[in-house]
């Protein structure tokens, strides 16, 4: 039985996580700022890293941060209605997660640790929780 698994290649990988990160970035109306803040870059190197043919190479945490926040764009799409999934990021929040801090400010502030709570904390509300 052949493995079905294909190993890409990491530039590959990384361009895709660039190319969604750079429309969940314009989605959210994220700055330049706040989009490298979360994915934990200068500002510069992420107006690099938006363009095609970035040759760079993003460390383990920051491609986690990619994959977290496209999951957690995902669920926030499956969960609210557009202009409320879209805003949601930037909106005060009074949930556990966020001591009344937007969940960008939260994010941004607490690292992947948090990144990875705030989608967990979305799953658990799309799940009934």
């Amino acid at each position: 039985m052949e493995n079905a698994v294909i190993q890409r290649p990491a530039g590959d990988v990384q361009a895709v996580a660039l190319k969604a990160y750079g429309r969940i970035a314009q989605a959210w109306s994220l700055t330049g700022r706040e989009a490298a803040a979360l994915a934990d870059m200068s500002e510069s190197t992420w107006k690099r890293a938006r363009k095609p043919g970035f040759a760079g190479d993003l460390t383990r945490d920051q491609m986690l941060r990619l994959s977290a926040l496209t999951g957690l764009y995902k669920s926030l799409e499956l969960y609210f209605n557009p202009p409320i999934a879209e805003r949601w990021v930037k909106l005060p929040n009074r949930g556990p997660e966020f001591e009344g801090k937007t969940p960008l400010s939260a994010m941004i502030d607490g690292g992947l640790p948090k990144i990875l709570r705030v989608r967990a904390y979305v799953d658990a509300l799309r799940g009934g929780v």
